[in-house]
C-alpha cells in the first residue's frame, strides 16, 4: 500500500511540475485536484458495491467531464465549477467561488485522465489522506504563495494533542481551522488510543469537529482533507465565515487553534472617490472582556466563549498577547481569574512559515463563576532559549517536544516537577507584575555570552528577519495611532 501511495504521489507531483511551467502555483494545482478528486469519488460511489445516489447533478458529474475534449472541455469545466459553487453543505464549501486555473484544455484533459486511472474509493483512508497531506505540505513550503500561514508545524500539533488527550465523543472546535491540522491529529489520537464502538465511530465522523475559516481556499482544502480522512458526510464540518463576528452559540469540550498571525483584522472598503482602503475591524461583543482591534486578543476571548464549563483550550498566541498593556492587561487578568490558566509553552523561532513572529501555546480550562481567581499557579516551559530550528535544514520534530509532554504530565497535571526548562509561578506574583505580564524567560542565552556558540548563519538570518518584521509592525502601529484624529 505504501508503494502504491508513493507511486500516485509521484505521478501527481510530476504533473504539478509540468503545470508550474505554465504559471500554475502549488496552491492552484491542489485546488484543481480537490475539485476533480471530489467529482471522481462521487462518481465511484454511484457504482457497485456502494450504489449511492450521486450528490452531483448528471449534467456536471464526472462522466460528463470525461466525455468532453478541447475548448468544449474547458468551457464545460468552468460552467461545472460555477454551478456546483451554488450548492449547499460540503459540496458548496468545496466548490465555493471555484475557478478553473488550468487554461490549456490538453493539460486539463491529461489531469482528468490521471485521476480517472485510479480507483480512489478503493484506496485505504490513510493512503488518501497521506497523498493529500503531502500536497498540502508542499503547498505550505511554497512560501511565495503565502500558503504557509495556514500551516501549523505537524510536530507541534501532535505534541499539543498528546497533552490535551481528546477522548471519544469529545466535541472539538477550531475557530481558525486552516487546512484542518488540529482536527486530523485529534482524529488520529482518538482512533489509535481508544477501542471505538459503532456509536463512537459515528460521532467521530459526524459530530466531533466544528471549524470556522474565513478564507475560501483554506476552507476548501480543509473540508477535502477531512473528507479524505473519513470525516464528515453531506454536511460540512467547516463554516466559511469570520468566526470573531459573533458568538455562534455552540459550546465545546475542547478548543485547539492557531489563529492567523498579524495583530489586526481589517476589511477592504471602497471610499466615495472609488479608491480601496483598509479599515481596521473592532468587534463589539457583549461576551468580550475588552474591545480591541488586536485580533489575537479577540481570538483568546472568543475561545473562552466557545468552551463549555470545565472545557479545555490550547491556543497558539504571539508574544504581544503576553505583555501588551491596555486591553491585553485586562484580558490576561480576566482570563486568569475566570479560567484556570495552568501552562504556557514558549516556542522557538524558525518553526513557522510566517516570519516575524515569536509564538507560544497557552493552555487553560474554563471554570464556573467564582469570587476567587481560578488560576493558582502557571507552569512555564521555556522551549525557546538556546533552541534553534529552521524550515529546511533543522526542522522541528515530535521528539524535540517529548520533554515538554513529559513535564506537562497529561495523565495528572496536578503532579508536576520543576526542571531547568519548566518552572511554576504563583498567581499572586503574576498579578503583581507590570501589566500582569506573562512574558517570562529565565535561562541564560548562551549565544550572547560566547560567540563560539553562535547559531548557523541561516538561523541568524531568520532571527534578524523576525526582529526587523517585529520592529516594522511596531512602527506601523505607531503610525496608525498618529493618523487617528
Amino acid at each position: 500500500m505504501a508503494t502504491e501511495s508513493s507511486t500516485i504521489v509521484q505521478r501527481l507531483w510530476n504533473y504539478c511540475n509540468v503545470l508550474r511551467d505554465d504559471g500554475v502555483s502549488y496552491g492552484d494545482y491542489v485546488e484543481q485536484l480537490t475539485y476533480l478528486l471530489f467529482l471522481k469519488m462521487a462518481d465511484e460511489q454511484t457504482k457497485p458495491p456502494f450504489e449511492k445516489k450521486s450528490v452531483i447533478p448528471k449534467s456536471h458529474d464526472w462522466q460528463a467531464l470525461l466525455s468532453k475534449d478541447g475548448d468544449a472541455l474547458e468551457v464545460h469545466y468552468r460552467r461545472t465549477l460555477e454551478a456546483l459553487g451554488k450548492s449547499t453543505g460540503m459540496l458548496g464549501v468545496i466548490f465555493r467561488k471555484s475557478q478553473n486555473k488550468i487554461q490549456d484544455p490538453a493539460k486539463l484533459k491529461r489531469l482528468i485522465q490521471l485521476i480517472n486511472d485510479e480507483t480512489w474509493i478503493g484506496l485505504d483512508i490513510d493512503v488518501k489522506g497521506e497523498i493529500y497531506e503531502g500536497l498540502l505540505q508542499k503547498n505550505a513550503e511554497d512560501i511565495k504563495s503565502g500558503a504557509g500561514q495556514y500551516f501549523t508545524p505537524r510536530a507541534l500539533i501532535q505534541a499539543i494533542v498528546a497533552v490535551m488527550q481528546p477522548k471519544p465523543k469529545t466535541s472539538i472546535a477550531d475557530p481558525a481551522c486552516g487546512t484542518g491540522g488540529f482536527f486530523l491529529a485529534a482524529h488520529d489520537y482518538i482512533t489509535k488510543k481508544h477501542d471505538l464502538d459503532k456509536e463512537d465511530k459515528k460521532f467521530l465522523r459526524n459530530k466531533t469537529f466544528k471549524g470556522w475559516e474565513i478564507v475560501d481556499g483554506a476552507a476548501r482544502l480543509c473540508v477535502m482533507n477531512l473528507y479524505l480522512h473519513g470525516i464528515g458526510d453531506q454536511e460540512s464540518p467547516v463554516v466559511v465565515a469570520d468566526s470573531l463576528a459573533a458568538d455562534p452559540g455552540d459550546r465545546f469540550e475542547m478548543v485547539l487553534t492557531n489563529p492567523p498571525f498579524g495583530k489586526k483584522s481589517s476589511i477592504t472598503v471602497v471610499n466615495g472617490e472609488g479608491k480601496s482602503e483598509k479599515e481596521t475591524l473592532v468587534y463589539e461583543r457583549q461576551d468580550f472582556w475588552a474591545t480591541t482591534s488586536n485580533k489575537q486578543l479577540n481570538f483568546l476571548q472568543h475561545v473562552k466563549t466557545l468552551l463549555k464549563i470545565n472545557g479545555k483550550a490550547a491556543v497558539v498566541v504571539p508574544d504581544n498577547v503576553l505583555f501588551e498593556g491596555g486591553a491585553g492587561e485586562t484580558v490576561r487578568k480576566k482570563l486568569m481569574s475566570e479560567c484556570e490558566v495552568h501552562t504556557l509553552l514558549r516556542l522557538p523561532t524558525g518553526i513557522f512559515y510566517a516570519q516575524g513572529v515569536k509564538a507560544n501555546v497557552l493552555f487553560f480550562d474554563r471554570k464556573p463563576a467564582s469570587e476567587k481567581a481560578w488560576t493558582k499557579e502557571l507552569w512555564i516551559y521555556d522551549f525557546r532559549t538556546n533552541m534553534h530550528f529552521t524550515l529546511k535544514t533543522n526542522t522541528l520534530k515530535l521528539d524535540d517536544l517529548n520533554d515538554f509532554v513529559k513535564c506537562f504530565n497529561p495523565k495528572n497535571r496536578f503532579i508536576r516537577k520543576e526542571s531547568e526548562r519548566f518552572r511554576k509561578f504563583k498567581y499572586e506574583d503574576l498579578i503583581q507584575r507590570d501589566k500582569a505580564s506573562l512574558d517570562i524567560l529565565w535561562l541564560k542565552d548562551d549565544s550572547i555570552e560566547d560567540s563560539a556558540n553562535l547559531p548557523d548563519p541561516e538561523i541568524l538570518a531568520a532571527d534578524i528577519a523576525e526582529n526587523l518584521e517585529t520592529a516594522l509592525q511596531q512602527f506601523r502601529d505607531i503610525g496608525g495611532q498618529l493618523n487617528k484624529p
